[in-house]
């Protein structure tokens, strides 16, 4: 009574399934993070044709917030800070700035929120040593008419 044992001949081919897995799992996982990962300050911008602005900095731009409540934001990045009062607002730029003087320097000021707000964030940069200051808007919905 002998027994043959079959031998099962090697398989020259990868089996790719469990890598094809684990990919969709990080897709789904990166679908669901990704707009989780987006934050600031609601901001309603207001919609004026204009050219974007190029920018040749090697830093990201520091953009002072103003929303509808009139509350001031600093933002260098993706992250804005907590709500600031306007020495606040101009201590933070100005340790800012004092580090590196030719940061570009942007003003998001909500639609809906007093002219004079806006200007009041624009005066704190400058006395923060602001040289030049841009105002940020969206550009026209293609559909809308004005």
């Amino acid at each position: 009574m002998s027994r043959r044992h079959r031998r099962r001949k090697p398989m020259a081919q990868i089996n790719v399934v469990p890598y094809i897995d684990v990919m969709l799992v990080l897709l789904v996982i990166f679908l669901v993070t990704a707009p989780l990962l987006k934050q600031g300050v609601k901001v309603d911008l207001p919609r004026v044709p204009s050219k974007p602005v190029s920018s040749q900095a090697t830093q990201p731009p520091l953009t002072v917030t103003v929303n509808a409540q009139g509350i001031f934001f600093v933002s260098q990045g993706a992250n804005p800070t907590q709500p600031l009062d306007a020495a606040a607002l101009r201590r933070i730029v100005g340790e800012v700035l004092s580090k590196n003087p030719k940061t570009q320097v942007y003003v998001r000021g909500d639609s809906h929120v007093s002219y004079g707000k806006v200007v009041e964030a624009m005066g704190i940069l400058q006395q923060a040593g602001a040289e030049k200051v841009g105002l940020v808007t969206e550009p026209p919905a293609a559909n809308s008419q004005r």
